[in-house]
This record gives structure tokens, C-alpha cells and sequence, in this order.
């Protein structure tokens, strides 16, 4: 047996992030993955220990940047825990159909860019970017801006809802839809996607509880575990919605798991959207200095963000964070790659990567 060391990246930002692999090869098998991380290390957690809490959702939406809302709702949600403030009943709902949005916005650029990677499925990859440009149209028509929204106030949001705020999500979940439907089609006829995904990657469900993956890399491998349904928040719990789980573990799982996924956002989004009161309300409270009134020890909160489980840690104080721990998903999910790599073909490496969705601003912090 003779080994050969490659070294895979540090990638530019431009693709998924800065990570470099270190590969011990025999040939053109895999036996050995080592990640390195820390290239786009920022020290995010210290900065939000050193700013007051509303001044930080800017550094939380960088986090996972293809699905920033989602980071700033927990952020935000996590200091209303703090403070002890209410969510107004049509913030919630709003938040929900946001959220869900993402989820699709987030798992549209996984799906692309993975097809992309294949190489001879950019229609999939010009589809997927078709369907989050009307998702984005919306979010920056609700929020004022495209990709970064910092539209989150405690309580609610930072501006009143369109007026044609639900008819406009109606609408946008029967075009997404349709689309959608039409997925399978090109990508599961296509003989290329099929042979790099099915079979390789594999995470079997004991090794993926024992790794502490979660999200779709979780549900991938059989497991259903889903913050919406064992820790529900907002209106979650008032909504009916399956969570989509694998059997083998493999690329393909993944896929279809995040496939199944956007259909289930839509199904999520129009059942709150009927909750949706008349004359929404959804101002939040305006920035100022605050602080817990009758101060926590210790606040946790739990998310089911795109890519997994996110979880925030905070000791409070009066004016901002004593101290806060970020637990990030795709951290943990990519502690699982050299396990699943290992045995595959080199050149599948990438996509087995790929699989698990990674974002290296999240990872780094």
C-alpha cells in the first residue's frame, strides 16, 4: 500500500467557504480525511460579548450568510427570553413564513450548487437559483434588503407587513411548488447524479447519534429528530407538518430528505398564513438600551435552522452578554467526514462534502 497526501483547498469564499481537506489517498481510494478549519475565524462570540444586545443580529446573520434570518431569529428569540418580552401573536406567524422561506432560499443553493459540483446538471443549478431569486424578491420587499434583513426588533419586527404580505406568500408558494414538482425528474432520470449520490457517504443512524449531527445529515440516516416538533416555538406546535427521514444514510438520503423538506416549508407556510390575523400587527420594540428585569441565570435556546440544530448559550447582564456560546450545526456536521469518507473514490469526495451542506462562516464564528 502506498500513501499519497493531498491537500484539498483552502477554497475561496466564492464556492462554499475556506476549508482545507488533508487526504491520505491509496490510489484513487480514500483512506483518510483530516479537516482544517479557522480560516474565516472572526472571534464573533467575543465581539457580541462587547456590544449591547440588539447591536448583534449584524454579526449573527453572517454566520450562515445563505440563510441569515434564521441566525438573527435566534439570536433575537434569545435575548426576548433574557429580557422576558412577549412575541406579538401575527409576529409570530409572519416569523414563521420568513423562517420557512429561508429553509426553502437555504436548501434551493444547497441543491444547485451540489448539481453543479456533478457536472453536467447546471439546469438544476439555474432552476434552483430561478426559484430563490423570487424567494429573496419577497424577503427584501418585506425587510428592505436582499440578503442581510437586521429586521428583527423584540416583539416583533423592525417595520409594519405589505398590505399584500399574505396574498404575495400565496402566490410564491404556488409557484415554488410547481416548480419543485418538476425536480425529480432531471435530477433523479439523470444517471450521473444517481451513481455519485446513491451508495456513497453512508452515515448510519448510530454513528450519526453518536457524532451529534442533526438537521438533514441527522435525518438522513433514519433518525427523526426535528427542534419544530420536540421543542416547538412560536406556532409550531398549531401546525401539521411531517419530517422527512432516510434509510441508508447516504447522498442521496440527504437529498431527498432536503428535497422533501422544501415541500413541507410550503405545506408549514400556507397553514400559518390561514392563522394570520386581520390588521397584523408585528412592530417590535424600538433599539434602545435594555436589559433583563428580573435578570436569568442562564437563558438556552434551541432553533432547527437549515442545516441543523443551532443552540445559543447566554449568561445575561444588563446591557449585553456576559457571556455567549454559539453551537453551530455544520461545525458538528463535519466532524462526521472523515468516518463517511473514508473507503470512497477521490473524486466523489467533494460531493460526499458536499452533502452535508457546509458553511464555513458558521463553523470558523
Amino acid at each position: 500500500m502506498s500513501i499519497m497526501r493531498i491537500n484539498v483547498g483552502p477554497i475561496h469564499p466564492s464556492t462554499h467557504g475556506v476549508l482545507r481537506l488533508v487526504v491520505d489517498v491509496d490510489g484513487d481510494t480514500v483512506k483518510d480525511v483530516e479537516p482544517h478549519i479557522g480560516f474565516l475565524h472572526r472571534g464573533v462570540e467575543k465581539l457580541m460579548e462587547n456590544r449591547m444586545y440588539m447591536q448583534s443580529p449584524s454579526y449573527t446573520e453572517k454566520l450562515d450568510y445563505v440563510a441569515s434570518f434564521c441566525w438573527d431569529d435566534l439570536y433575537v428569540s434569545t435575548v426576548e427570553l433574557a429580557v422576558g418580552n412577549e412575541v406579538k401573536e401575527a409576529a409570530q406567524v409572519a416569523r414563521v413564513v420568513m423562517l420557512e422561506f429561508q429553509r426553502i432560499a437555504s436548501h434551493l443553493i444547497w441543491l444547485g450548487t451540489q448539481c453543479n459540483e456533478l457536472g453536467q446538471m447546471f439546469t438544476m443549478f439555474m432552476w434552483c437559483m430561478r426559484e430563490r431569486q423570487e424567494i429573496l424578491k419577497f424577503m427584501e420587499d418585506v425587510s428592505g434588503t436582499r440578503m442581510f434583513y437586521v429586521n428583527l426588533r423584540l416583539g416583533g419586527f423592525n417595520k409594519q407587513l405589505p398590505s399584500d404580505f399574505v396574498d404575495r406568500a400565496y402566490k410564491l408558494t404556488d409557484y415554488l411548488e410547481s416548480n419543485f414538482l418538476k425536480y425529480p425528474e432531471v435530477t433523479e432520470s439523470n444517471p450521473i447524479f444517481m451513481e455519485r449520490m446513491k451508495g456513497a457517504g453512508i452515515l448510519d443512524r448510530e454513528t450519526a447519534i453518536e457524532y451529534g449531527v442533526s438537521g438533514p445529515v441527522l435525518r438522513g440516516s433514519g433518525v427523526e429528530y426535528d427542534i419544530r416538533k420536540k421543542m416547538p416555538y412560536y406556532i409550531y406546535d398549531k401546525i401539521k407538518f411531517d419530517i422527512p427521514t432516510g434509510s441508508k444514510g447516504d447522498n442521496f438520503d440527504r437529498y431527498r430528505v432536503r428535497y422533501r423538506e422544501m415541500l413541507e416549508s410550503i405545506r408549514i407556510i400556507r397553514q400559518a398564513l390561514e392563522m394570520m390575523p386581520k390588521n397584523p400587527d408585528v412592530m417590535g420594540l424600538p433599539i434602545k438600551l435594555i436589559g433583563p428585569s428580573a435578570k436569568p441565570d442562564i437563558v438556552v435556546n434551541h432553533r432547527e435552522l437549515p442545516k441543523g440544530e443551532g443552540i445559543i448559550y447566554m449568561v445575561p447582564d444588563k446591557q449585553k452578554p456576559y457571556r455567549i456560546s454559539l453551537r453551530s450545526p455544520t461545525f458538528i456536521n463535519l466532524s462526521v467526514l472523515p468516518k463517511i469518507a473514508q473507503g470512497a473514490k477521490f473524486a466523489d469526495l467533494v460531493v460526499i462534502s458536499g452533502s452535508l451542506d457546509l458553511v464555513m462562516g458558521e463553523i470558523d464564528r
